[in-house]
């Protein structure tokens, strides 16, 4: 089993998590892997770093799919005295306005994969992190709980007291309204990417409590808007290049050993943190 020091981005063949990966083969010392659903998009990745003189490792992730996930849990259990670097990168968006999907749809596919699969790479690797280990989840300015219009669930969302189980019931919740429709008048926002990444901000306060309380020391996770970013997702409105969007990720993904400041928070495209449940 290698010692090396083990970095994953989740999601990575193309935009933020491409230029996340990028910067890690540069600032971490360890191994890199870029993962990606499609096999043949990764390996074109991971030569277009080759080319520039980095060495990225490749596996094989698709994170909506169960077998995947646990196979490269194995793998990495296998190969790795454990994990350092967890960047959950992996996410879809639909475009209220054009996609022409109906809104139940959008919503049950946008927290399968924004919230639910992200839940489920984090369930398998995190019994793989080292005492050190840094998670970072991709949020977004979406993910401020005061983008919800129902005061109820807002009041929810941000106790203290919230347990995953509680989270994913309230995540079902609305997607049982969308297909009902009847979200508005229950209190839910009406685009299914903010109730995603609303559930991302809150589950990982959720993380960072269970972490202070495990026997592994100094383990932190954080949230991250990233800034509004040129990339597919953003139908390439975004104001920021995708280097510009990783700056803040890759920065927390390597925050030095004792981090007290940092540590369970919402973290603005700025590095200040903010508080998600008014902002």
């Amino acid at each position: 089993m290698a010692t090396t020091r083990l970095a994953v981005v989740t999601g990575s063949n193309k935009g933020i998590g491409y230029a996340m990966v990028k910067d890690l083969c540069r600032l971490f010392d360890g191994d890199v892997y870029l993962t990606a659903r499609d096999v043949g998009r990764g390996l074109a990745a991971v030569d277009r770093l080759n080319e520039l003189g980095l060495k990225p490792k490749f596996h094989q992730l698709d994170v909506t799919d169960a077998g995947s996930v646990a196979a490269f849990a194995a793998f990495v259990a296998d190969n790795y005295a454990g994990v350092d670097v967890l960047i959950n990168n992996a996410a879809i968006y639909f475009e209220p306005t054009t996609a022409p999907e109906p809104f139940s749809v959008q919503a049950e596919e946008t927290v399968r994969v924004n919230y639910f699969a992200l839940r489920s790479v984090c369930d398998a690797l995190f019994p793989l992190l080292k005492a050190g280990a840094r998670v970072v989840n991709l949020s977004s300015s979406f993910g401020r709980l005061s983008l919800f219009p129902g005061e109820e669930l807002r009041r929810k969302l941000s106790s203290p007291q919230l347990t995953v189980d509680e989270l994913d019931a309230l995540v079902r919740q609305f997607v049982d309204c969308a297909k009902a429709g009847n979200h508005a008048e229950a209190g839910w926002p009406s685009n299914p990417y903010t109730v995603s990444k609303v559930a991302v901000s809150a589950l990982t306060f959720i993380q960072q409590r269970a972490f202070d309380a495990d026997p592994r020391a100094d383990i932190v996770v954080n949230s991250v808007h990233p800034g509004f970013v040129d990339t597919d997702m953003t139908s390439h409105k975004g104001t920021l290049t995708v280097e510009q969007g990783a700056e803040l990720p890759v920065y927390l993904s390597l925050l030095p050993p004792g981090e007290r400041d940092v540590k369970g928070r919402f973290v603005w495209c700025d590095k200040t943190v903010k508080d998600w449940t008014t902002f």
